[in-house]
């Protein structure tokens, strides 16, 4: 069977919708450009307690927000009920969060890229 042009590239563009690689643009019934369905674009907030290990506040903590990428860090110390909080932190980007106080240290928690949460809440605890 031979194809003509416009048999060829119906045939092509058939092929590219069956297997995904082209989707049909919403509520048009027109093919549409590939676009990402979920992007973390934008600001979120950070914030969250530190506590002991009996759930006391810990006032006085730093809090270190590392950028998985570049290394940079943020601190912040924790005010009154232990509490802390980051502004303007970047969604594409993974971070790492931890707590430190009288040399003692909790345990790292992740800020995945792939989380949309606007607003991340945590308790980090510091001791056994």
């Amino acid at each position: 069977m031979k194809l003509n042009r416009t048999s060829w590239v119906a045939w092509v563009a058939f092929a590219a919708l069956a297997a995904g690689l082209l989707p049909i643009a919403p509520n048009t019934g027109l093919l549409g450009p590939c676009t990402a369905q979920a992007q973390n674009i934008g600001q979120r907030v950070v914030s969250g307690y530190v506590v002991d290990a009996s759930a006391t506040p810990l006032v006085g903590a730093t809090v270190f927000l590392r950028n998985v990428k570049t290394k940079s860090i943020r601190s912040f110390t924790s005010v009154a009920d232990g509490k802390f909080r980051f502004a303007q932190v970047n969604m594409a980007e993974d971070h790492e969060l931890w707590a430190e106080k009288d040399g003692k240290k909790s345990a790292p928690k992740s800020i995945s890229s792939w989380d949309t949460r606007k607003e991340f809440e945590v308790e980090l605890k510091i001791g056994k």
